[in-house]
């Protein structure tokens, strides 16, 4: 399960709108087919453990992190296939909360024979799918906040220069997190400001670029920046308000970049939670947050932060430098976001820190 679990892994990123699951199947004490989903969502991981198998697939346990699908796709359901290939027993991390599954892919393996366990690893195969489940229950995508800030927590000089608070390592160590992640998303402000490519620039993984979405109510996503220019190499949404100036939006959809329209808040600037429910309508799961402090600000502000990625510098801007978060109206100690650390890892000179909401 611990090999099926890092096969899985390879998919984040990649699979959405399906969930990432992988597969390993052993025949005799070997392993005779490995799979994990494809591009897309196609194949799945259970398809192309099979196939890797072919008739060794008789009489194997297929070892897989979440329940087979039981549904009529655009392929056969892979519960069905698992029992056509012969397998003898299934283990399963966990269920399918998809309604359309939801312990059908269990009960169809059970009833053609196989021998079906679930739990082997349940609350790995749940952060691995995270994103997943949270589009399934709660209709937006995990969301992980990443910032870059120096000891006593500014983005940038009074100036606004911040390239580079970070040296390389932690530079790398960025891209790898949007290699991992469905979409990364930034506020006009931080466009305006660096005129970002926020793709993925480590070798071999370029192709591994997200989905690039640009938060911004006002159109004011300059049509010369790098953003818009690469838009029909990587994809590019652009999230506004609805009734904007109806000639820059055709010209942005000329240029290659998605308009997506999201309703206003109270305040008349975009509605945060409408703002994720429409992306995971779209079929997003993971959405990774790079800016800025206006953006990261009001995450957290409406509790939208599942996870926070600090890349924190050796060093001291000072009070008049830029804060890595604008305020967001707290009074109350009660009343602070929460989060819990996880990890912690040194990247050169510089240091990363991982933290999880507390619950």
């Amino acid at each position: 399960m611990r090999a099926a679990f890092a096969l899985a892994r390879r998919g984040l990123g990649r699979t959405w709108p399906n969930p990432a699951v992988g597969c390993v199947l052993t025949n005799a004490g070997r392993v005779v087919g490995r799979g994990w989903t494809q591009r897309g969502g196609r194949p799945h991981a259970e398809s192309e453990a099979l196939r890797r198998a072919g008739a060794l697939a008789a009489g194997s346990t297929a070892y897989v992190t979440l329940e087979p699908c039981s549904h009529h796709g655009q392929t056969e359901p892979c519960a069905e296939a698992l029992i056509a290939a012969g397998i003898a027993r299934a283990v399963v991390a966990i269920e399918d909360p998809d309604p359309r599954v939801a312990g059908r892919g269990l009960a169809m393996l059970r009833d053609g024979g196989v021998d079906a366990a679930l739990g082997l690893g349940e609350s790995e195969a749940r952060e691995i799918n995270a994103g997943f489940f949270l589009r399934l229950s709660q209709q937006r995508p995990l969301i992980m906040l990443k910032l870059a800030m120096t000891l006593d927590g500014r983005i940038a000089t009074r100036s606004g220069e911040s390239r580079w608070i970070t040296g390389e390592p932690a530079r790398a160590r960025a891209h790898l997190l949007r290699a991992q992640y469905d979409a990364v998303m930034v506020g006009s402000g931080t466009v305006l400001a660096d005129d970002p490519l926020l793709n993925v620039r480590l070798p071999g993984l370029e192709r591994y670029s997200p989905l690039r979405i640009v938060l911004d109510g006002r159109m004011r996503l300059p049509l010369t920046s790098a953003l818009v220019a690469g838009a029909r190499d990587t994809p590019t949404w652009l999230v506004t308000l609805p009734g904007g100036d109806r000639r820059r939006r055709q010209t942005y959809i000329d240029c290659g970049v998605e308009v997506v329209e999201a309703p206003p808040g109270a305040d008349g600037a975009l509605d945060l939670p409408q703002v994720m429910a429409e992306l995971a309508r779209r079929g997003l799961t993971r959405l990774l947050v790079e800016g800025g402090a206006r953006l990261a600000a009001a995450l957290l502000r409406d509790r939208l932060v599942d996870r926070l990625a600090i890349f924190r510098a050796p060093s001291v801007i000072g009070g008049d430098g830029l804060p890595a978060t604008t305020g967001f109206g707290l009074e109350r100690l009660a009343d602070l976001p929460g989060f819990t650390a996880e990890e912690t890892i040194d990247l050169g000179k510089d240091r990363l820190e991982t933290y999880r909401r507390a619950h």
